[in-house]
């Protein structure tokens, strides 16, 4: 909204109101310029302080420096908003009768679509980046490790973020740029294949891939600390290592690291997390889901079609909007497809690789930071 104001004075003048994507394709379909409680959230103009009653604040508003008329209405997400209009009816082959439910952004869907419900229950999303939420009952805020919760769908209570900058958006870079080029991983879709492929060479390596460590810090990081200057390393790299080793490697470096946020997130619900749900494309793969079982020590319950999850849970808050549903039936709505469950044979294996890990972190971090200042 700033870039536009200053760079494209003109376009800002004709503005009548600034929309997220979401808000966009709800005006498409109904008409109407709203913004929901999640949505405005990252304007940073709003008092959430109840997250049933998420307004503007106007000393919050008169710093932002953008207009307050340009700021739209703002709705819960399950606020039925409208139907649709003719030109929308004609296009989708729905009737103008369709209501449409304002809806929510991807993570505040997952968190529904994943069945995460009841207060402290989590899930793990592993896409291109990751992170663990839940819902909680109050409005916290950690800064020293970037966790908050933040308005969401259901408007008795706040839904805990913790967000990892790349995830399998380490595998991307793996596929691209370590493997062979005559290797078939090279021509896989992270999306799918590349998965299935992985399956058949990861469990040839024992836990631990053969003391090979990787840091996933492709992108810097975000939680359990904020830190733009973090890359991403494989260490103990000898001659005996193989493509293999660097592979599951790659998975358990995404899985320590997701172990490291647990520890703030465990003290941010007060109470350590005893099991997760699993969704996401990374889901797919079964070796991933079982290390990340083994590093985090907790059950993982892979969600049934776990790519689908936010998909799901934006027809669910459409559902729970229109009164199909209620919030209490949502839970069993969503079906586990499996269950892992942590092999204590690998703890200490696991145990060791998580403290070299975070020393890693700690040797390596002013290093990253000099780094950066000749990038």
């Amino acid at each position: 909204m700033l870039w536009v104001r200053d760079e494209l004075p003109e376009v800002y003048e004709r503005t009548a109101t600034f929309l997220n994507v979401l808000d966009y394709l709800n005006l498409r379909l109904t008409g109407r310029a709203v913004a929901t409680v999640d949505s405005i959230l990252t304007a940073w103009v709003t008092d959430n302080r109840d997250p049933g009653k998420v307004a503007y604040d106007p000393g919050l508003v008169s710093r932002c420096g953008i207009d307050a008329a340009k700021l739209p209405p703002i709705v819960a997400c399950t606020e039925v908003i409208g139907t649709l209009t003719p030109a929308a009816a004609t296009h989708l082959g729905l009737p103008t009768s369709v209501q449409v439910v304002a809806g929510a952004i991807d993570v505040t869907a997952a968190a529904i679509g994943a069945g995460t419900i009841d207060n402290g229950d989590c899930h793990l999303y592993l896409g291109t980046s990751s992170w663990i939420a839940g819902h909680v009952p109050g409005k916290k805020t950690d800064p020293l490790h970037g966790i908050a919760s933040v308005p969401c769908a259901l408007d008795d209570r706040y839904l805990m973020i913790a967000l990892q900058a790349t995830a399998a958006g380490n595998l991307n870079w793996l596929r691209d740029n370590v493997v062979g080029s005559d290797d078939p991983l090279v021509a896989a879709d992270v999306r799918g294949e590349f998965f299935a492929l992985s399956d058949q060479i990861v469990p040839r390596v024992p836990a631990g891939s053969n003391g090979v460590i990787f840091t996933p810090w492709i992108y810097g990081e975000r939680v359990p600390v904020d830190d733009l200057s973090l890359r991403a390393g494989l260490f103990n790299v000898s001659l005996h290592n193989t493509r293999a080793d660097l592979l599951r490697s790659v998975f358990e470096g995404i899985a320590l690291n997701t172990r490291w946020m647990l520890g703030p997130v465990n003290g941010f619900l007060g109470r350590p997390v005893r099991s997760i749900r699993l969704i996401g494309g990374g889901a797919r793969s079964n070796s991933w889901t079982q290390i990340l079982a083994d590093v985090l020590g907790v059950p993982v319950h892979r969600v049934d079609q776990p790519v689908a999850a936010n998909a799901r849970g934006a027809g669910l808050i459409g559902a729970l909007g229109v009164g199909a549903v209620t919030a209490g039936e949502l839970t069993d709505l969503v079906a586990v497809a499996d269950v892992r469950e942590p092999d204590p044979a690998v703890r200490a294996v696991y145990d060791d690789a998580f403290a070299t890990f975070v020393d890693l972190h700690k040797r390596l971090g002013p290093l990253y930071r000099r780094l950066a200042r000749r990038r």
